[in-house]
């Protein structure tokens, strides 16, 4: 596995385990498998974890897997475990937070990794329009001045607001963005900026919530109701893209370099995202081991000048997905921007 050193004394694996899919919305976890799950990640070279303190009962999950780690692997393995996780103030909250909320929220997440410094965390804010995201930046920077926080970094910022908050001396060592070929909008400014800034890109969404995958392939256009909250997602930027043709003409030619490299859909999908400027690693949100193999090969896939050419060749054809980079998670239930026009264009209410 490639490594990349995010920070003084922060290296992270390129592949990085997500842990969206180890909350609710995608079915039962069992608790002890999540744990050997996890072991079996870390041991193979996967040793950064992505977690948030709003994805439910995550980051405790990723608090027992460190104990039992230590236990079996020892202190210095223990150490090479690095942890991301997310602040994530409510909605609700963002006009009244205050500092002591903000510490509040880090002790929090301290009790439930099992952790005495936080090795990230990467602050999200859902309303620009409540301009208190650089005030509050800047409490965290307090919290790491005081140790509890070892890096800050952004999640869904745009690129104005990023150089806002590094701007007020916030110390941002990364920014997790939605990056993918079907969304390559961190391209156009975010990666110049945050080269220049000394900030590297930590990119999900290269799988697109499992649509780059063989099963994909071939199959009538997705219709409502879908299985989880992820495809909804990304069945949007779908449509953005180009549609549902387009998209089956991507896998194709996705599925064709795959076969050439004794490799899969998504790896491929991955190892492209990859390979773009500023791109520190891809997370990728498996919830167990059947895709390990598939994972730990995705940073040595060497793609040829035919692949890329192959590929470009159906980006060529694509629309622009319009923005800077997503910047705000949408309400699943309709309340903000794309969901709700999805809402009443797909399902009629």
């Amino acid at each position: 596995m490639q490594t990349f050193d995010l920070a003084r004394g922060h290296r992270i694996s390129r592949v990085i385990k997500g842990g969206w899919q180890l909350a609710g919305g995608h079915g039962e976890i069992d608790r002890q498998a999540g744990i050997e799950d996890m072991i079996a990640f870390a041991d193979a070279g996967i040793t950064t974890f992505d977690c948030a303190d709003i994805y439910t009962g995550v980051e405790a999950l990723i608090g027992d897997f460190r104990k039992e780690y230590e236990r079996v692997r020892g202190a210095e393995a223990l150490s090479r475990i690095k942890v991301h996780t997310k602040f994530v103030p409510d909605l609700g909250n963002l006009a009244s937070l205050t500092k002591a909320d903000v510490a509040k929220a880090i002790e929090t997440s301290l009790s439930r990794l099992n952790m005495e410094q936080l090795n990230l965390v990467q602050f999200h804010w859902w309303n620009y329009e409540i301009d208190r995201q650089v005030e509050v930046a800047t409490w965290l920077a307090e919290l790491r001045r005081e140790g509890k926080i070892a890096n800050i970094g952004g999640t869904n910022f745009n690129t104005e607001q990023m150089l806002r908050i590094i701007n007020a001396g916030v110390p941002l060592v990364s920014m997790q963005v939605q990056y993918s070929l079907i969304d390559d909008r961190p391209s156009r400014l975010m990666a110049a900026a945050a080269k220049e800034q000394g900030v590297s890109l930590l990119c999900y969404g290269s799988v697109g919530g499992g649509l780059f995958s063989e099963r994909m392939l071939g199959v009538p256009e997705l219709q409502p109701p879908f299985e989880n909250r992820s495809l909804i997602k990304y069945k949007l930027i779908v449509d953005e893209f180009g549609g549902w043709d387009l998209f089956q003409d991507l896998l194709k030619v996705l599925s064709a370099v795959a076969a050439r490299h004794e490799s899969d859909i998504a790896s491929i999908a991955s190892r492209v995202v990859l390979e773009r400027p500023g791109v520190a690693a891809v997370i990728v949100g498996a919830r167990n081991r059947n895709h390990l193999d598939n994972n730990l090969a995705i940073p040595g896939l060497q793609l040829s000048e035919q692949d890329f050419a192959e590929i470009n060749a159906v980006l060529a054809r694509a629309n622009p997905v319009p923005g800077d980079v997503y910047t705000l998670e949408r309400d699943l239930t309709g309340k903000h921007g794309s969901v709700m026009k999805y809402n009443l264009n797909k399902e009629g209410h």
